[in-house]
């Protein structure tokens, strides 16, 4: 009876002291970590994410926004051709350096965590594309989807990614860095 009352005391305590850590410590970080589900507006929402950013990756930070735009599969078909070829159906954003627009392909959600993944993965291309080289394309992928993989992760999600397929496309075969 008196190990049950040690550890009904030990249980209590140990309840308490994380009660006290949540709303003390630990419920700082998750507020500050869900605070882009309170944006407003689009800007407000990229504004979450260039933090998140800032603090979890090495890539400055461009001094001009992308433009963001909201299209249908059929326009990121016709951008990305070669894409569109491979992965149509799966593709829910894509990052255009030249025009330095993000297309994020309809139906996108701003409150959807798997939606606003999409947008701090095309961030990552827009901070990418300005630190010039890279072998090839592909080459931006897989830390792009680092970074989408620990925010979600981070809210205790998983992305629904094909990693064999990423790796393949960071690796800059010939191929890919002088095409025929």
């Amino acid at each position: 009876m008196r190990i049950l009352s040690r550890a009904g005391l030990w249980s209590a305590r140990t309840g308490l002291f994380c009660l006290v850590l949540k709303v003390f410590g630990g419920g700082v970080l998750a507020s500050d970590l869900l605070a882009w589900r309170e944006a407003g507006a689009l800007p407000e929402l990229v504004a979450h994410m260039e933090v998140w950013l800032d603090e979890h990756t090495d890539l400055p930070r461009r001094s001009a926004a992308p433009e963001i735009r909201l299209t249908s599969e059929a326009t990121v078909a016709w951008l990305a051709p070669m894409r569109a070829a491979s992965d149509a159906s799966h593709t829910r954003g894509l990052y255009d350096p030249d025009s330095e627009t993000i297309w994020l392909v309809r139906p996108w959600n701003a409150k959807d965590p798997y939606d606003v993944s999409v947008l701090l993965h095309e961030l990552m291309h827009h901070r990418q594309a300005g630190q010039g080289h890279w072998y090839c394309p592909g080459a931006q992928e897989l830390p792009a989807y680092r970074a989408q993989q620990a925010w979600l992760n981070a809210l205790g999600l998983e992305p629904d990614v094909n990693w064999v397929a990423v790796v393949l496309e960071s690796g800059c075969t010939k191929r890919d860095i002088h095409p025929e």
